[in-house]
Formats: C-alpha cells, structure tokens, sequence
C-alpha cells in the first residue's frame, strides 16, 4: 500500500541518482534513502562501476550518522528495483535483508529481462514489504540509457544541434565558428557529461578542429573524458588536429571505410559505450534519423539567420530514406537568447 510521503520520500532518492548521471557506466545511476518513523537516517547513489550500490551506500550513510540502532525496521526507498544477483559487488536484497529493513519501496522495475520482478520475490519471502512504481517514470528518465543499452545491446544515441533560424549549423565564412550563445554551450556541456562517447564525421573534424573536452564547473569529480570518435571513409584527417595531440589523445578513437550507422553503433558498443552524444554536422545527422537510430534530441536555436552554410539534418540518407519524425515528453527552454528544445523521438 502506497503511503502520503512515500512520493516525497522517492524524490529525494531520485535527487540522490541524479548526482550519478554520466558517472557509472555500464552500471546505471541509482539513488536510494533510508526512513524510520518519518525521519531520514541515511541516503546515498551508487558512484561507479565496482564501487557499493546505492542501498549499500544508504547503509553506511546511517551508520556513519549514528543512525546504525534504528535501521532495522526502516523502509529502503530506491529509484531501481534492488538487485537479486552477485556481480561486481553482493546482491542488494541480501544486504537489505541482513540490515533487517522491513519495507521496500522502489520506483522502476529492473529493464533487464532477466532480473526484472526477482527482488519482489527474495524480498517478501524474507518478511519485507515491498511496493513498487512510486514515481515510476521519473525513475525510468534516469535510466534510458542504461535501459536501452541492456534490452538492445546498443547504446542510447542523443543528438544535439546548434542551428540558426533558417536551420543553419555553420555561418558565413569569416565569421565566428559560434552559432549559439555561450549560454546554450556551457548547457550543452552537461550532455557531454552524461555521455560515454561524443561522435562526429570527418568533415567536422577538419571543419572546425574541435576539441570536445570537458570544461567548466559543473563538470563532477571523477568523471572521465568521453571517447571522441571520429567516422571517416577514406582516413584524410588532418595530423596536427586537437583531438589527435591534447591531454586525451588516447582517448580518441577513430572509425576508417564504408560504415551505415547502425554499424557504427554496433562497434562501439563493442567497446563497452553505452551512451553516445551526436555532435556531427548534417550527413552524418541525416544517416542517424534515416537509421532510426536516435533516442533524444537536444536542439539549440539561435536567433541568426546565416542564409547559407550546413543545412543542419541534410545528406542523401535522410533526403531519401527518412520519413519525417516527431518528438514527445518534449522541454522547451529559454537561454538567454537562444532556445533549446529537448525531447525523445517518438518509435
């Protein structure tokens, strides 16, 4: 039975999973807090692959604030269905099941096929109530791509555009490589930050010699520079480019010959990314929509008419093998002077 403060209950464990977005890969972000007789004891987020789940943190959190004689008894609020198998680390049920936590509460069901539901089971046979799908889709927003990653074996693609009014990625030459403010590139830096990868073409590369780091403040602690994969037919790439001589070169990994794009995913999943940032220019954008293979967009438009340049979803792909597509659960926010559209493509 759902209770008044379980929802508020769950939001703050939901605030604790987003402190892991982008940091624990291939694992997803998990927040959960410990409550007893309407009181918190201890809440903690699972910080990166290897390292304690986020009810074992929650655990440790209550002991290190004294709190360690009243956890028996509590209820274990978690944004993920707790895990019933031993990997990496122990499995959560045990660990909440030893600590004698009474209640359960946990807002989305485990994506995995194969684990889904087994909590509900270990965990009533061991005394424990459990109530799930509080605020369940607030939950499954933190764990698209973990979800899309474990159901399909592919990672979840986003693709982010800085354009002008007339749908333009570049300006005129001798202007300002910029399209958008630099309010909408220091927003756009936390996609970087959620992302295992950041993914452009070669013409982008020898266009604008990006560096596609990550800067500025909010990027957290710990968290690792993405692969920057580069896709190329024929493998003219310019030497001297940045991505091929910073700090990070060996983190760039570059894609040569003949490749649809469900391929490229296909590879770099191989190599473990579960989540991939488009940042190209309008071909390999256009091969992206004609695929199918875009989860969510993020469009930043700039009031700027160019009257020339990049069209910014253009190509043969697109141009013939796409239908036109629509976007849901869609944000619209204003920066500055630009506005940014977010949403996820609609299947």
């Amino acid at each position: 039975m759902q209770l008044p403060d379980d929802e508020k209950w769950m939001r703050l464990a939901l605030a604790e999973a987003r402190h892991g977005i982008g940091l624990t890969s291939p694992n997803p972000a998990v927040g959960a807090v410990l409550v007893k007789d309407g009181q918190l004891i201890g809440q903690g987020w699972h910080h990166r692959v290897g390292l304690p789940h986020a009810e074992v943190e929650a655990l440790r959190n209550a002991e290190a604030n004294g709190n360690e004689a009243v956890i028996r008894g509590a209820t274990a609020y978690v944004t993920l269905e707790p895990c019933s198998t031993h990997g990496r680390t122990g499995a959560c049920t045990v660990a909440l099941t030893n600590a004698g936590i009474s209640r359960v509460v946990y807002g989305a069901t485990d994506p995995n096929p194969g684990h889904a539901g087994a909590a509900d089971h270990l965990l009533q046979e061991a005394g424990i109530a459990v109530l799930s799908g509080v605020l369940r889709e607030e939950c499954e927003e933190v764990l698209r791509p973990f979800a899309k990653w474990i159901t399909t074996g592919l990672p979840y693609v986003v693709a982010k555009a800085g354009q002008s009014l007339d749908g333009r990625l570049s300006r005129p030459p001798g202007e300002s490589q910029w399209i958008t403010s630099e309010v909408s590139r220091a927003h756009a830096m936390q996609l970087r930050v959620q992302s295992d990868a950041i993914l452009i073409g070669a013409e982008t590369l020898r266009r604008d010699n990006p560096r596609l780091t990550l800067r500025g403040d909010t990027v957290p602690e710990g968290k690792i520079q993405p692969w920057r994969v580069v896709v190329t037919r024929g493998g003219d790439l310019p030497k001297d480019a940045n991505l091929f001589n910073d700090e990070f070169k060996e983190r760039t990994l570059v894609l040569e010959g003949e490749r649809r794009f469900p391929e490229i995913l296909q590879e770099l999943a191989a190599r473990g990314i579960t989540s991939v940032l488009l940042e190209s220019g309008g071909n390999l954008l256009g091969q992206a929509f004609a695929a199918g293979a875009v989860d969510e967009v993020c469009w930043y438009i700039a009031p700027r008419i160019c009257g020339g340049g990049t069209l910014a979803v253009g190509g043969l792909d697109f141009a013939v093998g796409a239908n036109s597509m629509e976007l849901e659960k869609v944000r619209v926010e204003v920066l500055g002077s630009d506005v940014c559209v977010r949403g996820l493509v609609i299947r």
